[in-house]
């Protein structure tokens, strides 16, 4: 890993070798084993929701840390390693078709776990969101390609999933985690991390962005007609004036705004923005239109601060992108060295995961 503590994930194409994959899968069912008896099924959603402990799970288990497969690889092998019954943790999603699997595997598994039918909507409910809110709450560049529901019989639950930007090549990770959930369009991730920040992200999650929020609410719970004749008025302006009333950001009103959609908002009358974004048809055109609408005519921007927290590395040594944060780095590789020392994997494949977390310690310079 460089010293300086930034791992790029450039999207690579292909798969990971079976036999790699193997090997994987057993490792980490007898890690997730030790970390549940030893810690408790919380303190293993806590760690999946860490970017740092999950990125160093990923280089223990042998993927290459250099690559977006990194995520994809890393949460299908435990979806293959955790037994949902000894457990009581169930993995759902996956990659591309299987992301789209995710609400009928949160149903089948909760049931298997003898959850509520409450509580298994309310994870359906919250996999659907950390989706809705990454598409469209939150434009970054980066289209969601992988969606990891992680759930446990205690009705908890963690969210991993990734992004790719077609035209960077550059993936971006999306974490969550119940237990510090406050509010679904509030700040809401553990982390998401990147590479680096970019110029111009619609942030409707930022504290910031609480009076263009409601501005977005009071707008669709109004008169359809009005709404749409102030977007047929800012249609007709130049893209000039446009820009000076953004600071001139670069910015193009989208047009496609689903009406059909909006019209069902305004019949439902939504409470709040989460309320808002969580209907069907309201997608990322239409959140920026109503972004915009909210500031150009209203005076309540939204946020253009894009919310990637840090980089997927623990830090540098010489401080770059950030210190060594070595606390979170020792208690990542602490929980790991014990799941792996007390595996019963065999002895090869024990050896070769401690080498593999020595060589992280010495490249992240503890």
């Amino acid at each position: 890993m460089p010293r300086t503590g930034v791992a790029q994930l450039p999207l690579h194409g292909g798969y990971a070798p079976a036999w790699l994959i193997r090997r994987m899968e057993r490792l980490a069912e007898e890690i997730v084993l030790i970390i549940v008896d030893e810690f408790g099924r919380d303190e293993f959603l806590k760690r999946v929701s860490d970017p740092f402990w999950f990125q160093a799970l990923g280089c223990v288990l042998g993927f290459d840390w250099h690559s977006s497969g990194v995520t994809t690889v890393t949460t299908a092998a435990l979806k293959e390693a955790v037994d949902p019954e000894s457990t009581g943790i169930a993995i759902c999603g996956g990659k591309g078709k299987r992301s789209r699997e995710t609400i009928e595997e949160i149903s089948s598994t909760g049931e298997l776990l003898g959850l509520s039918t409450s509580t298994i909507e309310e994870l359906k409910y919250a996999s659907r969101m950390g989706a809705k809110v990454d598409t469209a709450a939150i434009q970054s560049g980066y289209t969601l390609y992988h969606h990891s529901f992680i759930l446990t019989e205690d009705g908890k639950w963690a969210i991993v999933q990734q992004g790719m930007n077609p035209e960077n090549r550059m993936a971006r990770r999306f974490h969550w985690v119940s237990d510090s959930l406050v509010s679904f369009v509030v700040e809401p991730h553990k982390a998401i991390v990147g590479t680096s920040s970019r110029a111009q992200v619609l942030n409707m999650t930022a504290k910031e962005a609480e009076g263009c929020r409601k501005a977005s609410v009071d707008l669709v719970r109004g008169d359809p007609a009005k709404l749409r004749g102030s977007m047929v008025s800012l249609k007709d302006q130049a893209q000039r004036t446009l820009c000076e009333w953004t600071g001139e950001r670069l910015l193009v009103m989208p047009w496609s705004i689903n009406w059909k959609a909006l019209e069902a908002a305004y019949n439902r009358q939504p409470k709040n923005y989460e309320e808002l974004i969580s209907l069907e048809g309201i997608g990322p055109s239409t959140v920026k239109g109503l972004a915009l609408v909210s500031e150009l005519i209203y005076g309540e921007p939204p946020s253009w601060r894009d919310p990637v927290k840090y980089s997927f590395a623990f830090g540098g040594k010489d401080g770059v992108p950030f210190p060594v944060r070595r606390k979170e780095m020792d208690e990542a590789i602490e929980i790991l060295r014990l799941a792996i020392e007390s595996s019963k994997v065999g002895d090869r494949d024990r050896r070769n995961a401690l080498r593999r977390l020595a060589e992280l310690e010495s490249a992240t310079g503890r």
